[in-house]
């Protein structure tokens, strides 16, 4: 649980245990896997857009082997007028993932596309190139922190259905990697902490089957960066507070795992996996208008959290958030961009936070002061205005200036601020959710932290940024619940920063695209062309890992409740194992196959229903 969370509830003496029993627990249904969706059960994505290109993702499921993969970009909705096409080939390596960077595209332009595997195809996709030159708006929706089992996606289905944003920014905390509960109706497999490449996976696959999940990544390209939880609660580059080295193998191994599963499972572009495999730092340029540059403030770099402010790393002047080679890279950009507005996505918080005198939250840019103040002298020294900072981890709503002084700071014109922040609430992560510890927290946190100009402390939702030549607004938006499947939302507040000016002013209203988007993509029941009859039972993701020494796991999904049984064979037809798993509820699930006792070898796993048997390969080392 986040520290920040339980900042209100420790202000009036809630206990830990009591202040977690203000977090309802959320009933919904599983998974969502249409047989109309086969093989592309996950839908399709797209991300990281140039003004010529962009990366286009699927996976295909229930296959192996090297696979050839079709892929289509045009400029209408029917597929018709085509400008690029291909082949693109997956397998196991990557968990038959396919990504495609397409080419040849004009700037500013929406796009639809479409993957085809043996005339089977996905759902169509719709996307967009950056533009170039002279450019008068940008939207933005920023979100982060999508517990999977905290409740339904509902923000992520509004933001689809309102078609009038021009780009995600989601900075993190896609998946958690805590242990799923295979009791509860909304189950994130599997149900032990994630911890190997295979866990990765498989818990990647749960999270994308989500239908709310799913138009969100049909309708808009992302731009994405990781925080913590795509490895571990409170991480840095050499471990994380949920990591125990030695008995959760080795950190080395779980990082480059759960890293490699992200680049695999998500639409985003290595930008230099030759040098630096596992960087994720990089810069996308909105025309003239705005360099969106987006950051690694967790792994990249970042060294281990101070314990408080005596512990002596607080003070080091070589303690840092950025690293040194990722903060070069930083001053370098906004040394040279021709951009008016230079908007960072970034991980934790950046704005000073203080309560009763002390800081409670050493894991954001609290415990880096140094890193900190290097940023915020740079922008005063050489004069960089227009900086806006986009943020999540902290599940709750903040609009910050951000003051190079508590001490000089003046709440009354915001004198003395560098830039400005805008704190996303989380799509379904815990926060306080409660409005009593809202109603007293939001007031205490104001009255010691004069330059934090918004807080909520409850809602789940995000921010539209809306960005022109005249101003940048962040504008709150809530969901009603996450409890139920609802994707209304309602505009709570918003706040804004001039042109050149470094501090926020509230505004008096939701902005308003001026120029409509192209029509949404159709959703999967109006744009599968080719399907199948629902003859299966059931849908086997993956068997994981594949080989393996001692133990496989089999991710899979029920159409309906039905009795079912694990057999294993060898490759002369010998039953090896037959094990009854009973009866098991519709939806997704996993089963556990132990290879101790067997030889070295090729196999046949079979998951047999009531009519149907489904067999994989697989290799006992």
């Amino acid at each position: 649980m986040k520290k920040l969370v339980l900042l209100a509830a420790i202000a009036l003496g809630i206990t830990t245990a009591n202040a977690q029993q203000l977090y309802p627990q959320t009933p919904d249904t599983r998974a969502d896997v249409n047989p109309l969706l086969a093989p592309f059960y996950h839908g399709v994505a797209s991300g990281d857009p140039l003004n010529d290109r962009v990366i286009l993702w699927t996976r295909v499921s229930d296959q192996t082997g090297l696979l050839n993969v079709n892929w289509k970009i045009a400029t209408d909705t029917a597929l018709q007028q085509v400008v690029n096409n291909g082949t693109a080939s997956t397998d196991s390596t990557t968990d038959f993932c396919v990504k495609v960077d397409a080419t040849g595209l004009q700037p500013n332009t929406w796009y639809y596309y479409q993957f085809d595997f043996n005339g089977q195809k996905s759902i169509i996709g719709r996307t967009r190139t950056l533009p170039v030159g002279d450019v008068d708006s940008l939207r933005i929706m920023l979100m982060s922190c999508q517990d999977y089992e905290a409740g339904f996606y509902n923000i992520h289905e509004h933001i689809a259905d309102r078609n009038d944003i021009d780009v995600i920014v989601f900075v993190g905390d896609y998946i958690y990697e805590y242990a799923g509960n295979p009791n509860g109706d909304r189950y994130a497999a599997p149900e032990t902490e994630i911890l190997t490449i295979d866990d990765y996976r498989t818990r990647h696959s749960a999270y994308k089957l989500d239908p709310q999940l799913r138009k969100a990544h049909q309708q808009y390209p992302w731009l994405c960066v990781w925080d913590d939880h795509e490895i571990a609660n409170n991480g840095w580059e050499d471990g994380a507070e949920n990591h125990l080295e030695g008995a959760e193998g080795t950190w080395f191994d779980r990082r480059t795992g759960a890293l490699r599963t992200y680049f695999d499972w998500m639409p985003v572009r290595q930008p230099d996996p030759q040098g630096a495999p596992e960087r994720i730092y990089r810069n996308f340029k909105w025309g003239n208008l705005a360099d969106i540059l987006m950051l690694d403030t967790r792994y990249e770099g970042r060294d281990i959290q101070p314990e408080n402010t005596s512990d002596p790393l607080y003070s080091d002047t070589s303690h840092t958030i950025l690293g040194t080679t990722q903060r070069n890279w930083l001053f370098n950009n906004l040394d040279t961009t021709q951009a008016q507005w230079k908007i960072f996505g970034n991980q934790v918080m950046v704005s000073p936070l203080q309560v009763f005198g002390f800081y409670p939250n050493l894991d954001q840019w609290d415990g880096y002061p140094t890193d900190r103040n290097r940023l915020f002298n740079k922008l005063i020294d050489d004069d960089i205005r227009n900086v806006v900072v986009l943020t999540g981890d902290i599940h709750t709503g903040w609009a910050n200036d951000l003051p190079l002084s508590l001490q000089t700071y003046d709440e009354n014109t915001g004198a003395g601020s560098v830039a400005v922040e805008f704190v996303c609430p989380s799509v379904t992560s815990g926060n306080a959710n409660n409005g009593v510890i809202n109603s007293f927290g939001v007031p205490l946190i104001s009255s010691q932290n004069p330059h934090i100009k918004y807080i909520d402390l409850a809602g789940h939702g995000g921010v539209i940024i809306d960005v022109n030549k005249t101003r940048t607004q962040g504008e709150f938006w809530n969901v009603g619940t996450i409890a139920t499947e609802d994707p209304a939302a309602t505009y709570i507040e918003s706040w804004y920063v001039n042109n050149n000016e470094r501090f926020l002013r509230q505004g008096s209203g939701a902005s308003v695209r001026i120029t409509p988007n192209p029509p949404l993509a159709p959703y999967f029941e109006d744009s599968l062309t080719s399907v199948n009859e629902q003859t299966q039972d059931a849908v086997i993701f993956g068997v994981y890992p594949n080989p393996a020494s001692t133990q496989m796991v089999m991710q899979y999904y029920l159409y309906k409740t039905e009795n079912v049984t694990l057999q294993l064979f060898d490759m002369q037809g010998k039953m090896v194992l037959n094990k009854a798993l009973g009866k098991r509820e519709k939806g997704l699930s996993f089963a556990e196959l132990d290879l101790s006792t067997l030889k070295a070898g090729t196999y046949v796993v079979s998951l047999q229903t009531a009519s149907k048997a489904y067999k994989r390969f697989i290799v006992k080392l």
